[in-house]
């Protein structure tokens, strides 16, 4: 099977996204297809939930959060999320798919960064 194929079986395997969480805030500038990407937090580790309009694309956000879903944010952050690089897949994304897969990552970590300084934020104002 290629990396194309897999990919898309990839995507093709994960949970649509809920119609709410396709929403501005949620789209992934960067793509050039639309990604939305949600977070939240269930003790301590974030849980992740993608989609995109794009098979190949969509199969790339299922591999990511796939790796990253049910970590810490701090896990995340310190994390190698450019393990794509050493498995050669980038080579054979174009241009815009690569620049797309950078900003996936960059978000992913933001939203780990968020919700770090949330909890941070929360512990500071408990008496």
């Amino acid at each position: 099977m290629d990396r194309y194929q897999l990919l898309i079986e990839l995507g093709n395997d994960q949970k649509p996204l809920d119609e709410q969480y396709k929403t501005e805030q949620n789209l992934i500038e960067g793509c050039q297809s639309r990604v939305w990407l949600h977070a939240e937090e269930d003790g301590g580790k974030l849980l992740f939930k993608a989609e995109s309009d794009a098979l190949i694309v969509k199969g790339i956000i299922a591999l990511l959060i796939r790796i990253v879903s049910g970590h810490t944010p701090d896990e995340i952050l310190n994390a190698d999320l450019y393990f794509i690089d050493k498995i050669g897949l980038r080579d054979h994304l174009s241009p815009t798919r690569s620049n797309g897969l950078l900003s996936m990552v960059k978000q992913i970590r933001a939203y780990a960064l968020a919700y770090k300084l949330s909890a941070k934020s929360k512990q500071a104002q408990r008496p």
